[in-house]
């Protein structure tokens, strides 16, 4: 390294130490951190509407907080660490809990950067930062645990201490634009990304194995959980639509035949994207030929594997039964005979091999234990 890098590098480091918090506010806002990019992530899964853009930035700019934080707290603790005589039986736990939130942190800025990589030959890199990032919050309790020390108030007094929060949230969403330059400065495909993260199917590596269809019927097959039932016989096949409704019905595939299209984007939480044309019957119509009672508030679509998922009535006037996709008929991976296009909502509530609408007064709460255990039995 020269000279003149050297400097710049002392230079920052003098930069950075200027704003540093107390030791323990240091400790305790990475567990805020880390808390909050858990409970955003976790929220992210079913935010897709572009008014849920916020959510996304914040989980962003707070993670690369994280790392000005991180970067405190290794200063402040590698002579413990590099030094063997100064270990203790929590080192190792330290050392552990340091290499999980780097790779956390480093797996989510280069799948932003438009990087993508197979990992046990099923988990991309977004899958992995996910997984990682979970596995952070147990890690930074434990670690808490073995080494609790509760700040005192004389670490929150002054205007100081608060001053320098903010200039690391700063330095944080700086952080973020000069992520964005280098993805339209280096081409890295990063600019093609959702606000949700996720990128367009077409980027070379994003497809996996399995991928059924053509043209523009062609895109991932991906099911939540342990959802993979057996083909759907149509000639059995019934979609059922009961609950708070004046005249239940049951319908047959040609009962949905429509020339009813629209085109919507299917964003999947596993990081791809796809804009398809579908065709089908709009599930407004359903619920109009049914009559819906007074009262009803919800609809819970349900799945032939059991999972389900519930929507406002409003919201669930506008979506699509839909039958073909790309002007082709489904496949049996991607729903057949019927699934739902549920627009500005993420790829797992599109439920797919759909055979029964419920019109309810309230959610089904019980929607969180399916999408959990459906597909098991």
């Amino acid at each position: 390294m020269s000279d003149g890098s050297t400097g710049r590098l002392a230079r920052l480091c003098r930069l950075l130490g200027e704003v540093e918090p107390p030791p323990r506010l240091v400790d305790w806002s990475i567990l805020a951190c880390v808390l909050f990019e858990a409970g955003s992530g976790v929220l992210s899964f079913g935010a897709g509407a572009p008014s849920q853009w916020l959510l996304f930035t914040l989980h962003t700019v707070v993670g690369l907080t994280l790392v000005f934080l991180l970067f405190y707290k290794f200063r402040r603790v590698r002579r413990r660490v590099t030094d063997s005589r100064l270990w203790t039986r929590s080192t190792g736990l330290s050392v552990l809990l340091a290499a999980v939130a780097v790779a956390a942190l480093a797996t989510g800025s280069a799948w932003v950067l438009g990087a993508n990589a197979s990992v046990l030959g099923y988990w991309n890199l977004l899958n992995l930062h996910v997984g990682l990032g979970l596995a952070l919050v147990p890690l930074v309790f434990v670690h808490l645990y073995t080494r609790f020390r509760t700040p005192s108030r004389a670490d929150f007094e002054g205007r100081r201490t608060a001053l320098k929060f903010g200039t690391l949230l700063v330095g944080g969403a700086l952080l973020l634009r000069l992520q964005e330059l280098l993805n339209a400065t280096l081409d890295t495909g990063g600019r093609a990304r959702r606000f949700t993260g996720s990128k367009p199917v077409e980027n070379d590596g994003l497809e996996p194995e399995g991928d059924v269809g053509s043209g523009n019927a062609s895109f991932p097959v991906t099911s939540w959980v342990a959802d993979d039932p057996d083909p759907v016989d149509e000639s059995a096949w019934r979609l059922r639509v009961g609950g708070l409704v004046d005249s239940p019905l049951s319908l047959s595939a040609a009962d949905l035949t429509s020339e009813t299209e629209r085109t919507a984007l299917l964003d999947c939480t596993s990081g791809w994207y796809a804009e398809r044309d579908w065709r089908g019957v709009e599930l407004g119509e359903v619920l109009d030929a049914a009559g819906v009672r007074e009262g009803a508030r919800w609809v819970t679509v349900r799945s032939v594997t059991g999972y389900r998922w519930s929507f406002p009535l409003d919201e669930a006037r506008g979506m699509l039964l839909a039958t073909h996709v790309g002007g082709e008929r489904l496949t049996h991976g991607h729903g057949f005979p019927c699934r739902l296009v549920a627009p500005d909502r993420r790829g797992f509530q599109w439920v797919k091999w759909v055979e029964s609408v419920e019109v309810r007064r309230s959610r089904d709460s019980a929607q969180w234990l399916a999408v959990l255990v459906s597909g098991f039995d």
